[in-house]
């Protein structure tokens, strides 16, 4: 049998050369189920803001797995003991950390699937995949799982500051032109340790770790919970949701036939089966594109109007308000547009709605970023710190609007 060559170094505009470790990561990173994220946007709709956000989860993806790699090197290079196996289930583990994410993605999480998460996704797509690869992801999913006995490698994948974290913030900022979000993750990487089974960041990485938090906390407003990317992630939430209505009660809409699967079935996570995950493994950013192009000139007045909202970017007004004045703001939009529209309350819902933004930068609930002193004392970032204003960062801040069409679609009969 004749083998090949394969190609194991990428070209990467964040860190330069990633290198591919094995042929089991490039079989993965081969398989259809990855390859999927190319097409599925890494910041949703925060096109519709920066231009430039047009970077995929199949680059973020890639990232993780380099900056797992640098991870790896630099705690074993302070005696950390890794095996061969442990080593390769890391990077498996960070490559399909965000394999179960769906097309925009949150939107799709509160319209066509029944409360889905991706991370239960995510898991779904190992299994399969580890059922075709004859079991050789089957301690990357252990330590996705929070299931093996070592408990930083889950650190290294999922906590306040894992790779995860460290890619998103530095390749959203970079795309998006937000500074703000540059964050030091090589000097961040070089300061990790584990003692006791603990991922620790040795004491001189502190203010690496005070701007991480702050740089997390300024690319949220900025970015992620930028208004005008909150109302359109919301309009392409009711568009779905309507698509869906409109589908259970038997009208046809033009769409791809794996979205049309999940427009025309009621799938909760029990249902994901062979079938269902098949259908979902083939959705991308173009199958709602593409639908949506076609529903703005579809009969349904709500449908065509929301899709015409986001194709043409005629996004909804969206205003901050005080909680005790949102519903009030929200019954009086309704009254407006209702009267000038004449359509029933449930209709009235798609077009003025309300919620709230939440930024916590830090989570005392969750577990800390600790700190490890030169006497090896561990400590929580937010008492080894001399920033006071640290701890007003894991303060979680909330933000409540509405929102409501800036123009009226002429509504025919």
């Amino acid at each position: 049998m004749i083998t090949y060559n394969k190609l194991k170094i990428l070209n990467d505009p964040i860190y330069g050369f990633i290198s591919i470790p094995n042929s089991l990561l490039y079989d993965l990173i081969e398989h259809p189920y990855f390859q999927r994220l190319r097409r599925i946007n890494q910041m949703g709709l925060s096109y519709l803001v920066y231009p430039g956000a047009h970077h995929t989860r199949f680059h973020h993806a890639l990232g993780c797995m380099h900056m797992m790699q640098k991870a790896v090197q630099v705690l074993k290079s302070k005696n950390v003991e890794i095996s061969a196996e442990e080593e390769n289930a890391l990077y498996i583990a960070i490559l399909l950390h965000d394999i179960g994410h769906g097309p925009f993605s949150h939107a799709m999480e509160q319209s066509i699937v029944e409360n889905v998460h991706h991370e239960e996704l995510s898991l779904l797509f190992m299994n399969a995949l580890n059922a075709e690869f004859d079991g050789k992801l089957s301690l990357a999913i252990e330590i996705f799982k929070g299931n093996y006995h070592r408990k930083f490698l889950l650190q290294l994948i999922s906590s306040q500051m894992d790779m995860d974290r460290m890619d998103y913030l530095k390749r959203d900022s970079f795309y998006s032109g937000v500074a703000e979000g540059n964050i030091n993750s090589e000097r961040l990487i070089q300061m990790i340790n584990v003692q006791d089974d603990i991922l620790v960041v040795e004491e001189k990485g502190i203010y690496s770790v005070e701007k991480f938090l702050v740089a997390r906390r300024l690319m949220y407003w900025q970015c992620y919970l930028h208004k005008t990317s909150v109302v359109a992630e919301l309009i392409l939430s009711k568009i779905l949701k309507r698509a869906k209505e409109l589908s259970q009660k038997g009208i046809q809409l033009p769409c791809s036939q794996p979205l049309s699967f999940f427009l025309n079935n009621s799938v909760t996570l029990d249902d994901f089966n062979e079938n269902a995950l098949f259908n979902f493994s083939l959705l991308d950013d173009s199958d709602i594109i593409g639908a949506i192009k076609m529903w703005q000139f579809h009969d349904d007045y709500i449908l065509s109007t929301l899709s015409d909202s986001i194709i043409n970017r005629k996004l909804f007004h969206i205003k901050t308000v005080e909680k005790d004045e949102q519903q009030h703001k929200i019954k009086h939009y309704k009254k407006q547009f209702g009267t000038e529209l004449n359509i029933d309350e449930d209709a009235l819902s798609y077009l003025v709605f309300g919620g709230n933004l939440k930024n916590q930068a830090y989570d005392l609930k969750a577990e800390p970023i600790r700190i490890q002193t030169k006497n090896k004392k561990i400590m929580d970032v937010l008492d080894a710190s001399d920033q006071y204003n640290l701890r007003a960062l894991s303060e979680p801040v909330m933000k409540y609007f509405v929102c409501y069409p800036k123009r009226i679609k002429q509504k025919t009969s």
